[in-house]
């Protein structure tokens, strides 16, 4: 049974599942006395129906960390990418165990929740510590992820931030730090739900070829498109920002580009048509990886087009050796530009799917 431990602090609220380990919704007060919510609650949290669902989804919501990142599968592939690898017996979970398995609370105070995944015994990983610790000075929350690994290993890793969208096309702008190219799968995400063409790279995301020939700005969301596809950013710098311009915030995300050297995005725009997706589904992840997409660890510890371009898409891990890696979600005040002329609104209706 999934169970919450909640935490408040001068600049906002913060809510912790123990099912992924998952943070959501937060609700950050603004400088200026606007409360806003930016992090993702799926829709379906309260369905009845959702214990059919693998563990990953049941409760789906907010940021939590992907160790391996993606999942092994027998998948077409582009001439250049295979799944030769190293594989190993639990690495078709989706986002890895820590993601569909329950945490164990560890320490709980007005301060920080600390967390920590213990790995099956035949897992290349022992355990993962989580610590979620809000800034008492700012919107803002530091998250430290530490790895044990039980054996050596090479691993895809990612953390997983989704984010909320509004209903209005090209209302919420994504601003990335510098980068080096823009990379798009190479495979369908969803069977007909593509958009982007087929495992092509481009240096900006406001420039992108669909797989109908148009080009579009990738960087305004949500797109008017349904579709349900990624892109990744290589060779980012640790940083980005969404500007939710009808609203007037932005919400930044800030990690160590040395861990993780590219920005997975997760364009989720009612492409999914199954349960729970139902056609209902808009949000945007924004996953710093080391990894080639999602595609799991026998494709990201193989000689794949990315990692023999010098991007990294794993890590290595030694027994005795904790990796240890940090990162920041902060909210501020940002200008609000609305051309559609819709009323800027507080977002609270996260918080109240919980």
């Amino acid at each position: 049974m999934t169970t919450r431990r909640a935490l408040a602090w001068a600049h906002g609220c913060l809510s912790v599942q123990s099912l992924g380990g998952m943070l959501g919704p937060v609700l950050f007060l603004l400088p200026d006395g606007r409360h806003v919510s930016p992090l993702h609650v799926a829709p379906w949290g309260s369905d009845p129906e959702r214990d059919t669902l693998p563990e990953i989804l049941q409760e789906l919501r907010g940021e939590w960390p992907c160790v391996p990142f993606g999942s092994d599968a027998d998948r077409a592939l582009p001439a250049g990418w295979s799944a030769t690898g190293e594989s190993f017996d639990g690495a078709g979970v989706p986002h890895g165990h820590s993601a569909n398995a329950h945490w164990d609370w560890s320490a709980c105070d007005d301060r920080q929740i600390t967390m920590e995944c213990r790995y099956p015994e035949d897992h290349p990983i022992g355990l993962l510590r989580r610590r979620i610790m809000p800034d008492p000075s700012a919107a803002a929350i530091d998250i430290t992820l530490e790895i044990e690994a039980r054996r050596s290993c090479r691993l895809p890793i990612g953390l997983h931030p989704t984010f909320r969208l509004p209903s209005r096309p090209g209302s919420v702008t994504i601003e990335p730090g510098a980068y080096d190219r823009v990379l798009s799968f190479p495979g369908d995400v969803e069977p007909g739900a593509a958009l982007f063409s087929l495992d092509r790279q481009w240096p900006s995301l406001g420039k992108v070829e669909t797989r109908s020939g148009a080009t579009i700005d990738a960087s305004q969301v949500p797109l008017t498109e349904e579709t349900e596809d990624l892109l990744q950013l290589c060779g980012v710098d640790g940083s980005l920002a969404l500007h939710y311009r009808d609203e007037g915030f932005r919400a930044r995300l800030t990690w160590q580009k040395d861990h993780f050297p590219s920005l997975l995005l997760w364009f989720s725009n009612r492409g999914r048509k199954a349960y729970p997706w139902n056609g209902r589904h808009v949000a945007l992840g924004l996953e710093p990886i080391a990894s080639a997409f999602d595609l799991g660890p026998a494709v990201c510890t193989a000689a794949n087009p990315l990692a023999l371009s010098g991007v990294a898409t794993a890590i290595a891990f030694e027994p005795g050796q904790i990796f240890i890696t940090h990162y920041r979600l902060s909210v501020e005040v940002a200008p609000i530009s609305n051309p559609a002329g819709h009323a800027a609104t507080t977002s609270l209706a996260a918080v109240r799917q919980v």
